[in-house]
């Protein structure tokens, strides 16, 4: 298929208009929701890439005063949201415009939420009906930009932020935080580096296969997420060892967009382990969920096996089974370099009793097919480091 055919504009569940070459419409974008003067935010590694000078020079070369805010951490944390907060207001600007990884996306919707509130970042944690706190009015449009295929975060209303003081990850949610348009440009992750590539995929994977594997009814979000994991299947290979493939990075950014739509049907035991461990080690979140993948669905395996021998079917995989599956997942690891163990990327058992009462904690753990057990999530966790399965 040429690539140029590989491009579109959807609704579903917001505007996405997904091609090589259409980050070119963002000043347009921003015009269309009202905004003359915009802040772009992002994570610093990318703040100073000719992909961000290019997309702020569009935005003034249209007549837009566009801002640049790039003071987040790889887990953005509630610091880096309040100071986006303030940068927002000393630049006078009337929307946001989330480029960048999950880090990014995540940071800026959460700014983007922050910008017109009277209470604190917290108090709008995904938490019974926290999200009513909020003055809607008060929420400034945003157009999100991804440049990985991984977190799916620009079509997700909700941030994960770590809470610094008390060292845990915390969902903040609200329906507005949804960005209103979606740019999906192949071209902006084709310098992604491989390895960053392979960790985000896995992570794209992790989010349709969790969807997929959670107990809850919804056949949309089901249907979505076994095509996902095809994508995933098909071109996150290619995308790792041919980074110019622009078939295979569209692709990537799909199923990263379809993982993140599938799994408001729920999430599992991957991210329950993944938040706390990525808030206790900053460690990258993609990665945590790749190396935690086969141990989590081996302690799956009674009540999933029905519904991943279906997907192994669908995905043409060789064996069918359960075991069959599992062997396809850990292949892939192998040819992406990912890890085997959490050990490999310095995180011992030390903290096995705190790791797994934050798994149990973690709002993913109620989307999980087997409600673990605080012991059962250590187990998990030491099958993870050492490398047991």
């Amino acid at each position: 298929m040429s690539y140029q055919n590989l491009s579109g504009n959807w609704n579903y569940p917001n505007n996405l208009r997904t091609g090589a070459g259409r980050i070119a419409e963002l000043a347009q974008c921003c015009q269309e929701l009202g905004m003359s003067s915009p802040l772009l935010i992002t994570d610093s590694g990318l703040a100073n890439l000719p992909m961000v000078k290019n997309a702020v020079q569009s935005c003034i070369d249209a007549g837009l005063s566009c801002g640049l805010f790039s003071q987040i951490k790889s887990n953005p944390n509630g610091e880096n949201v309040i100071d986006g907060v303030a940068a927002y207001h000393a630049g006078n600007h009337d929307g946001v415009i989330a480029f960048g990884g999950g880090s990014g996306l995540d940071a800026a919707k959460a700014v983007a939420l922050m910008v017109g509130q009277k209470l604190p970042l917290w108090d709008f944690e995904d938490v019974g009906d926290n999200y009513l706190k909020v003055i809607e009015e008060g929420v400034a449009p945003i157009i999100a930009v991804p440049t990985t295929a991984g977190t799916g975060s620009e079509v997700g209303r909700a941030s994960v932020i770590t809470d610094e003081k008390e060292h845990i990850k915390r969902i903040i949610f609200h329906p507005l935080m949804l960005p209103t348009i979606v740019i999906l440009d192949p071209e902006l992750t084709v310098g992604l580096p491989p390895h960053i590539t392979a960790a985000t995929g896995m992570d794209a994977l992790s989010h349709n296969l969790e969807a997929l594997c959670s107990p809850f009814y919804h056949p949309l979000a089901e249907g979505i997420a076994v095509e996902g994991i095809r994508l995933v299947k098909e071109y996150l290979p290619t995308a790792v060892s041919n980074g110019a493939d622009i078939e295979a990075r569209t692709q990537m950014l799909v199923a990263s967009t379809m993982g993140a739509t599938a799994f408001q049907k729920g999430l599992g035991g991957m991210h329950a382990l993944a938040h706390p461990l990525g808030a206790l080690y900053d460690a990258h979140h993609g990665l945590l969920n790749a190396i935690l993948m086969p141990y989590v669905l081996k302690a799956n395996q009674g009540e999933i096996s029905e519904r991943i021998e279906r997907v192994a079917r669908y995905i043409d995989l060789e064996d069918c089974s359960f075991d069959g599956f599992l062997n396809w997942v850990l292949q892939i690891r192998e040819d992406l370099n990912i890890p085997h163990t959490l050990k490999e990327i310095d995180i011992d058992v030390d903290q096995q009793s705190l790791v797994a009462i934050m798994a149990t904690e973690d709002p993913s753990a109620g989307g999980n097919p087997i409600k673990f057990t605080t012991d059962q999530y250590q187990q998990i966790f030491i099958n993870a480091v050492t490398g047991k399965l």
